[in-house]
């Protein structure tokens, strides 16, 4: 028998709530995490990308939520983007649309005076970057003193974009007498590393081992000669397929992405955007909302968007370029097949990105669908980008510094020219004695261990 919310007894407010999100089935990683979150024990869950991570640890909170007088959150929920935190709590507040509760996200890049007069005013949940909310903290306009549970979602990739120290900060001081209930797509050493240090044997709700595929997805891969080779590929499938309806494109870098959305802006103008960290919070965020309503045909985009957006629909992932870290793959196609509908991602792949192709099919255990280039169709680009060219390195190059001596260095230079003739007793000349590189490198290292 399938599996209802009626079975999770949610308060009358929370379920009016989800019918009106229209919201009917949870998913297996919400069935297996509810029971947990709800008796209090801390809870370590493991899931892929798409499965419903969000209601999993917010359908139990909310339910249990107690109301408070106090103006400091009860609940602090930790994420690794802004767009993370606008979508979680837009979520959060769409949960709480008949409950009395305060929420508030916050990140950086923005005025931090109106997120302390917001603060100020009183919230009862906070969803927020670590470093904004340590910042905050920091200056005394937050206080953990309240606070009854700590979420932290995408575990792996908040360590993976350097925010340990941001954490371990946070974590000596937040209260020990707290829940703690973490997420994470992949179990990382450094992952691990954090548990074991900072949390007490949470107990761990794994829905797949990390790497597996989502079987919803059709993944196929297309052999190509270079980066511009890959630019005319590109366009002609935009022209050509035309189930291509709402495409995400991952580059590698800010740079690449840029380059690729300037050649499809000339033959699709004002179809796509491009995110990443260079563009700015509100740019990023209106290019969202305009894909999100369909108003684009698509976004360029760097891993930035790799993780936790739930943006509805996306027919197709492209794989401009192949990412290093295998797990990124994952991230990136699991943008496509969400909420039951299929999806396909498609990865352009050059000889040297064969390699990080091999090791993508390894850690998933299954082969990525090979289609042949259409040569008869699309123009091979011989020319290479200047990332792409092979850089010939000197080993041990010798660097000669070339100094220009003034007036005061050459008559310098003459009067050391002056020859001793001895005094009294007539100095003897130094013995002197050739010794190589080796013999050098010992004394150097005797006369070290002298002092």
């Amino acid at each position: 028998m399938e599996a209802t919310f009626a079975d999770f007894e949610l308060p009358k407010q929370l379920n009016t709530a989800l019918e009106k999100l229209a919201i009917t089935t949870p998913t297996p990683i919400q069935i297996k995490s509810f029971k947990p979150i709800l008796s209090g024990k801390d809870v370590m869950g493991i899931a892929q990308t798409g499965t419903g991570k969000t209601l999993a640890y917010l359908l139990p909170i909310i339910k249990t939520y107690q109301y408070s007088k106090t103006d400091q959150p009860k609940i602090v929920i930790l994420v690794p983007t802004r767009e993370l935190v606008v979508q979680v709590t837009d979520i959060v507040c769409d949960l709480t649309e008949f409950i009395n509760v305060r929420v508030l996200g916050i990140y950086g890049g923005v005025n931090i005076k109106s997120q302390k007069a917001a603060i100020y005013q009183g919230l009862d949940i906070l969803v927020g970057t670590p470093g904004r909310v340590l910042d905050l903290a920091i200056d005394n306009v937050l206080s953990f003193k309240d606070m009854k549970k700590l979420v932290v979602d995408e575990f792996d990739e908040m360590l993976s974009l350097g925010f340990k120290s941001q954490l371990t900060h946070l974590f000596t001081m937040i209260s020990d007498r707290r829940q703690n209930i973490l997420f994470s797509a992949t179990m990382t050493d450094q992952v691990d590393d954090m548990l074991n240090e900072y949390f007490k044997n949470p107990l761990e709700i794994s829905l797949a081992k990390s790497g597996t595929p989502l079987e919803k997805i059709e993944q196929i891969a297309i052999d190509v000669e270079n980066f511009n080779t890959k630019l005319n590929l590109l366009i002609h499938q935009l022209e050509t397929e035309k189930d291509l309806e709402k495409i995400l494109i991952f580059a590698n870098n800010k740079k690449h992405a840029d380059l690729i959305f300037n050649r499809i802006e000339e033959s699709f103008p004002g179809e796509f955007g491009v995110i990443h960290s260079n563009k700015s919070q509100n740019f990023r965020l209106r290019t969202m909302k305009s894909f999100s309503n369909n108003e684009l045909r698509g976004i360029v985009t760097t891993d930035i968007m790799a993780r936790g957006l739930d943006i509805p629909d996306v027919s197709h992932v492209i794989n401009f370029e192949i990412p290093e870290v295998p797990e990124q793959y994952i991230h990136r196609i699991g943008r496509t097949g969400r909420a039951d509908k299929k999806g396909i991602a498609i990865s352009y792949y050059t000889a040297k990105e064969e390699y990080f192709l091999t090791e993508i099919e390894a850690l998933m255990e299954r082969e990525i669908d090979s289609r042949a280039f259409p040569v008869d169709d699309v123009i091979v680009n011989p020319v290479k980008m200047e990332f792409e060219k092979d850089v010939i390195k000197m080993k041990n190059p010798v660097q000669i510094e070339i100094v220009e001596r003034g007036a005061a260095f050459h008559e310098k230079k003459e009067k050391n020219k002056k020859v001793n003739l001895g005094g009294p007793t007539k100095r003897k000349p130094p013995k002197t004695k050739t010794i190589n590189r080796g013999q050098q490198k010992q004394k150097a290292k005797a006369r070290k261990k002298g002092k």
